[in-house]
């Protein structure tokens, strides 16, 4: 009988896209599964159905050697696949950056990626055909306004994706980019939003401030972007299923709008432009700049 493959999937609180892909794993019954997350309380989902689980914050050295420790003592060595899920968003006009608070952001989905995968590197060269996926965002790709830090780590994370994957391909790993579209998850919960956190606010000399109650991008960015969203249990089934595949393709697009996006990718520049400033709601922005002239 031959073993379930062992994946470790970062990232994996009750409501998130990482809870939802340990699940899919789970169901398909070929997998042995780790759930991780840096509060182990908030596992509740996974834990209800009997997923195993290791504590990990993959934003401490120490949590990410410990981890990487007690899942070599758990399966005795193996691991197949390697799922950097956790990520971050912040909103605020590129002008108006809190530049710690940007820091963080790229701590979290740029830096991490790399910690967390030089730590598992070990087991992953001694398993055949092992995996490491990174979850990454279609707003490498396009840039919403008000996101642009946001826009700028995903494309980072995009970019040092895939200098990995040519990098890890001599050593047999394959390294891929899950290009994920828009998906119903407590995303945008743990997202800061304007009126909750200091961080979240507009600076008193912001240029944006000519807006009466400030961008309602930032106050309601999670109704104005899931409206048409897909469930995240379909999502995960969908990019279980490309990942189970034979030979998985070096980039997955699942989600809301993803395939529409990538071949959108081919066109100028700037076709987008009045799609994007009309999602955004930033007409209120050249309405309030129009009344002031």
């Amino acid at each position: 009988m031959t073993a379930k493959k062992v994946v470790l999937i970062t990232g994996c609180s009750d409501g998130g896209l990482g809870s939802a892909l340990a699940i899919a794993f789970h169901q398909t019954g070929q997998y042995r599964v780790i759930a991780t997350a840096r509060t182990l309380s908030k596992l509740k989902e996974t834990r209800a159905l009997g997923i195993e689980d290791l504590e990990l914050d993959v934003l401490s050295q120490s949590s990410i050697s410990a981890c990487a420790q007690s899942l070599s003592a758990l399966t005795s060595g193996r691991l197949d696949i390697l799922v950097n899920n956790a990520g971050a968003g912040y909103n605020m006009p590129v002008l108006d950056i809190d530049l710690d608070e940007a820091r963080k952001v790229f701590e979290l989905n740029v830096f991490s990626l790399i910690t967390v995968t030089r730590a598992f590197t070990p087991l992953l060269l001694k398993t055949p055909h092992a995996k490491v996926v990174n979850n990454i965002s279609v707003a490498a790709y396009v840039c919403l306004p008000v996101q642009g830090t946001y826009n700028a780590s995903k494309a980072a994370a995009n970019s040092m994706t895939e200098n990995l994957r040519l990098e890890l391909k001599p050593f047999g790993v394959q390294v891929i980019a899950l290009i994920t579209g828009s998906v119903k998850s407590n995303f945008f919960k743990n997202v800061p939003q304007a009126g909750d956190e200091t961080s979240a606010q507009l600076p008193d000399d912001s240029i944006y401030r000519v807006v009466p109650g400030g961008l309602k991008i930032m106050r309601e960015s999670e109704a104005i972007l899931m409206t048409d969203s897909v469930d995240a249990s379909t999502w995960a089934k969908q990019v279980v299923g490309d990942l189970s595949k034979s030979k998985p393709p070096h980039q997955i697009w699942r989600g809301t709008s993803a395939g529409l996006l990538r071949y959108g990718c081919l066109l100028p520049v700037g076709t987008f432009d009045a799609k994007l400033m009309k999602l955004s709601t930033l007409g209120e922005l050249e309405n309030a700049l129009a009344a002031g002239r």
